[in-house]
């Protein structure tokens, strides 16, 4: 709302769509400002430029894959969406599907960059209302999109009428 309302206090940009301003105004939104901050808290936690004692426990996926980053990260299965949205659970589908050369970055500066080149084109960064692309379980996508016409009760799958 704050971003908003001082986005309009410019006279050229106040006839402008919110989406209009922050372009010209090279300002990217709040969501994605979140997400970017979380990434780079994960890589400080991952690179150990915390402490360990303070840091929060994030498992390294230990199995070698031959997709992802040399740093994913294990998922912990969530009953309740308390601890669903903790911060170790929901940075882990953003964090696995960078890039190696993102995250093997040696300095927090060089990560920071690579990390913003690598997004450069993502729609989340003017427009607050798209999604972030690129991430996330397949298994999820494919499940959504397969029971959209279908109504699965059980093990069967009756078509919707």
């Amino acid at each position: 709302m704050v971003q908003k309302r001082a986005t309009k206090v410019l006279h050229e940009l106040k006839n402008k769509s919110y989406t209009g301003r922050l372009k010209m105004c090279n300002l990217p939104t709040l969501h994605f400002r979140r997400i970017r901050g979380d990434m780079i808290e994960v890589f400080k936690i991952l690179t150990g430029k915390y402490d360990t004692a303070a840091a929060p426990v994030m498992d390294i996926y230990d199995l070698k894959t031959t997709r992802g980053n040399a740093f994913k990260l294990n998922k912990i299965r969530a009953k309740y969406d308390l601890r669903k949205y903790f911060f170790t659970n929901r940075v882990v589908n953003i964090w696995d599907s960078l890039p190696n050369y993102v995250i093997t970055a040696e300095s927090v500066n060089s990560f920071k960059s690579r990390f913003d080149k690598f997004w450069q084109h993502q729609e989340l960064m003017y427009n607050y209302r798209s999604e972030l692309h690129g991430t996330g379980s397949r298994s999820e996508f494919n499940w959504k999109f397969l029971c959209y016409e279908y109504v699965c009760e059980s093990t069967v799958c009756e078509k919707q009428t």
